[in-house]
């Protein structure tokens, strides 16, 4: 009974503890762990009893405190830390708060800066370590978020320096979400439209178009939802006031870190000041062109008028022969003629004819009646004329009159470019939807600054009584009101080249001349 009441006693002494064989390499394995852990946490650690003396340091404080583990370890923490840290932080007051309740301490920054070591910033906090419901010490954990609040401030100073661009700039800058719902509004936006950030927000920006337009910005955010790209695109912003401002947008999408477009950005440039400036110009130009012509008029019709005045004096002397006297009125009648030749230009350059008198027309076959007029004259001027017509048949259609007038100008201006002979040719060719005539001429050229000129009202170079300047003028009104275009190439002392552009009629059936 004795050996197994001692066997009993035995059990009962060991129960739940190691046997003593192993328990002290178990222990020192414990041991071991515990320090291993505490060297790879890559936090700071301490551990502090109720005295508020360090128990324990980890190698990552050790290292960044540049502390040894001797002056460290039984160190009052008041020993540990600055005095100017632990006044700010109130430390010490906080442990002990912990050992009172037995409650965490969570959330707090701590800035560490100590002689000969850079400044550190933590974030730390305070644990109680329990033996049943008794708090025997406190871990203070603290992570270096140094770099990490670095990076934030950078991120808000970057933040803020985009913020100034955005809130300074003269243009409208507009972010959305990937549906077009406002985001942001600068202060731009906000002078050009009367709207106030804080209203718009959540508005539409498609909302804020033009009613007319507004497809079309929606459209622009559909694409660029969908990743495409957009070019500029002008379209009007209606402000509170009521009045559509042309806006010039330009937007681009934002993007997440996954590449999916997560919104838009939108650029609008206010163009009310570019369009005034270009109203301005252009009433400018149009006064500038009405003094032109009324010089060029006043000019063409004072020299037969004052033949015309002249002669009609010399008709009122009686003792002046018969022949004299005839001269005179033929003179007085050529005069007249001339006026009248110059005014019908000038109300043909500023009235065309009418669309109803258009006709379906072959401009191959009208061309080459032009042409077979103005021959002769040009053979006498020892000019060479030459056809290069690639197609029979270029349905247009038009007033063969006044077509016939452009080709016959064209003409007559390319001899007069060559007054000592040369040669003249016209090339008729189908491009795409387009009849284009060519007239190439061997005479002076243009120079540079008067091409630019050519075909402004009474702009000529040749001598007085030689030219009204209206002939070009008048082939620019024709072509225009044909719905084409007239240009015109020159190299000075080589030739010129004008280039008349007529869209084909969708009608191929063609009146024959």
């Amino acid at each position: 009974m004795k050996k197994s009441a001692g066997a009993a006693d035995r059990s009962s002494t060991n129960k739940g503890t190691m046997p003593p064989a192993t328990a002290p390499s178990e222990a020192g394995w414990y041991e071991k762990l515990y320090h291993m852990l505490l060297g790879s946490i890559p936090f700071s650690l301490l551990l502090i009893d109720r005295a508020l003396r360090v128990v324990s340091a980890n190698r990552n404080f050790l290292e960044k405190a540049q502390r040894s583990e001797g002056n460290t370890i039984g160190a009052l923490i008041r020993e540990v830390f600055p005095s100017a840290i632990l006044e700010y932080t109130r430390l010490e007051v906080k442990v002990r708060g912990v050992f009172d309740t037995g409650l965490p301490l969570r959330g707090a920054q701590m800035t560490y800066r100590a002689p000969g070591i850079p400044t550190r910033i933590y974030y730390y906090t305070v644990v109680p370590v329990k033996s049943g419901n008794v708090v025997e010490h406190a871990m203070l954990l603290m992570d270096d978020i140094t770099e990490k609040v670095q990076l934030s401030e950078k991120a808000r100073m970057v933040e803020r320096q985009l913020s100034s661009v955005v809130e300074s700039a003269n243009d409208l800058m507009v972010s959305t979400d990937a549906e077009g719902r406002i985001i942001s509004w600068n202060a731009a936006a906000e002078r050009i439209s009367g709207y106030r950030a804080d209203e718009v927000l959540g508005w539409l920006l498609t909302d804020l178009c033009e009613a007319a337009q507004r497809n079309d910005m929606a459209a622009i955010i559909r694409r660029l939802a969908a990743g495409e790209a957009v070019k500029f695109q002008e379209l009007n912003l209606a402000a509170r006031s009521g009045r559509l401002v042309p806006v010039d947008w330009s937007c681009s999408p934002i993007r997440d870190d996954s590449g999916k477009v997560s919104g838009v950005v939108a650029v609008g440039r206010d163009l009310s000041e570019r369009r005034a400036f270009e109203e301005h110009l252009y009433q400018s130009e149009k006064v500038a062109a009405l003094g032109v012509m009324a010089g060029g008029i006043a000019h063409e019709l004072r020299n037969p008028l004052s033949v015309s005045f002249s002669a009609a004096q010399f008709l009122l002397d009686p003792s002046r022969d018969r022949a004299f006297q005839q001269e005179c009125v033929r003179k007085c009648i050529d005069g007249i003629q001339r006026a009248s030749t110059i005014i019908e230009n000038l109300l043909r350059f500023a009235r065309p004819a009418p669309t109803d008198q258009l006709e379906s027309l072959n401009l191959v076959a009208l061309v080459h009646e032009a042409v077979n007029v103005l021959a002769p004259q040009a053979k006498l001027q020892k000019i060479k004329v030459c056809e290069d017509y690639a197609d029979p048949f270029l349905p247009i259609s038009g007033n063969a009159n006044l077509l016939q007038q452009v080709v016959m100008n064209l003409i007559l201006n390319a001899c007069q470019a060559m007054p000592a002979g040369g040669e003249i040719r016209i090339v008729i060719r189908r491009e795409a939807a387009e009849a284009v005539v060519r007239v190439c001429d061997t005479g002076y050229g243009i120079p540079p600054s008067h091409l630019g000129k050519v075909f402004d009202p009474f702009f000529t170079t040749q001598p007085v009584g030689k030219g009204t300047g209206l002939g070009l003028s008048i082939c620019y009104t024709i072509v225009k009101q044909h719905g084409g275009v007239i240009d015109v190439d020159s190299v000075e002392g080589e030739g010129s080249t004008f280039t008349a552009r007529l869209p084909l009629a969708a009608d191929r059936r063609v009146a024959e001349r």
